[in-house]
């Protein structure tokens, strides 16, 4: 399984796509605006098609480019149902964010669950609730390759805002605890912004949420 780390739209919200060229597989993790212009010249030299678009969260940064992929490629989508409204109605985001963003809706096909285990790539992943920044956000947990995908959650040395509607930052920090902290040290942290981490570094140094209580 490879994976292509690919910052875009107008704040360089990261998209991770995975391919499988062995099974000519591919899945896509946000999309951000304008996606599709680096995601299909990568999908066509590793012979791989576009499966699926898993979104961490609603806001309109992480599904501006969603809907450009699903008519280009017919990918399912799947998203926490908590976010439905942001994501199949995503005006209701210009109120709050007071500009013209022009977003499409997108149909998602499966909600998600805490728990769930997602098939994709000959492995799996995990689904895990991490409100608090956004009501719908989740991560996906690769337990295999240790990684985790986890939206706007959690940065490096950071956090989700917890200023806009939906959020909180007492849930946002128990979803911290446990959510991401009770995965192996290990893992890789993969968010929706920046560059990577990993579930230890952030424990121990993470000026917003720590490892200790």
């Amino acid at each position: 399984m490879n994976l292509h780390v690919l910052p875009a739209g107008p704040i360089e919200t990261n998209a991770y796509l995975l391919t499988e060229p062995a099974r000519g597989e591919a899945i896509l993790i946000d999309a951000p605006g304008d996606i599709w212009a680096e995601v299909g010249p990568i999908l066509g030299k590793a012979h791989c098609r576009l499966l699926e678009v898993w979104l961490t969260h609603g806001h309109w940064d992480h599904t501006q480019g969603a809907a450009e992929i699903v008519r280009a490629t017919q990918a399912r989508v799947s998203a926490h149902l908590a976010d439905q409204v942001l994501i199949e109605t995503p005006g209701v985001m210009e109120r709050f964010m007071g500009a013209r963003l022009n977003l499409e809706p997108v149909r998602v096909d499966r909600w998600v669950e805490q728990g769930q285990l997602l098939a994709a790539l000959g492995t799996e992943a995990e689904v895990r609730h991490v409100p608090g920044h956004c009501p719908g956000n989740v991560l996906f947990h690769f337990a295999a390759a240790r990684m985790a995908f986890v939206g706007d959650a959690l940065f490096q040395g950071g956090i989700g805002r917890t200023d806009l509607p939906g959020g909180s930052f007492d849930q946002l920090e128990r979803s911290i605890r446990s959510q991401i902290y009770t995965l192996p040290g290990n893992t890789i942290v993969f968010p929706g912004h920046g560059p990577k981490t990993s579930v230890s570094e952030e424990m121990a140094h993470n000026p917003y949420v720590s490892g200790q209580y």
